[in-house]
């Protein structure tokens, strides 16, 4: 893509900031299907290593943030267990962008307007580097899973499943 210059989005300029390597990577949008396997479709990549951002509310803790495969589910009595609460959802969607700064499709862990804890599936360690929301919808930062857990502060852990094809 020598002609179209990519605008950095505000992830990026936090990595830049803290000097941490990536790439980012366009791909093209479609409205209808903004999951994670159709990201996957774009890049040409495994699904295995495309990451999707979601954000979940429990009882003790509050707000919290799982990274996970994009073919799984997060399994919300693990994602309770490792967060120290009893109980979690998913928040509802309208809550994503005022609680966020984020829209469906485009939530990236790096950059909501709060720093919340966060807990990446324990796999993304076994890959050299994994795909992430950059923070738009068709816009992907491409980073080791090491250096995405040191920025935001995560922990590697078993928080999600398999989801039903």
């Amino acid at each position: 893509m020598a002609h179209g210059r990519i605008e950095k989005t505000n992830a990026a300029r936090l990595l830049d900031r803290a000097k941490i390597a990536y790439e980012l990577i366009p791909y093209r949008v479609d409205e209808e299907h903004l999951a994670a396997t159709h990201v996957a479709e774009q890049l040409g990549e495994d699904i295995a290593c495309v990451f999707k951002t979601l954000v979940l509310k429990g009882d003790r803790t509050g707000y919290f943030v799982c990274v996970v495969p994009g073919d799984h589910e997060v399994d919300l009595k693990a994602a309770a267990k490792v967060s120290g609460n009893k109980k979690v959802d998913l928040i509802p969607m309208k809550e994503l962008l005022p609680v966020t700064g984020y829209i469906r499709g485009g939530c990236s862990p790096i950059g909501m307007k709060k720093a919340f804890p966060t807990y990446i599936h324990a796999s993304a360690s076994e890959h050299p580097f994994i795909y992430i929301s950059a923070g738009v919808r068709g816009l992907q930062l491409k980073l080791a899973p090491a250096d995405l857990a040191a920025y935001v502060r995560a922990a590697f852990a078993e928080i999600s499943r398999r989801g039903e094809s």
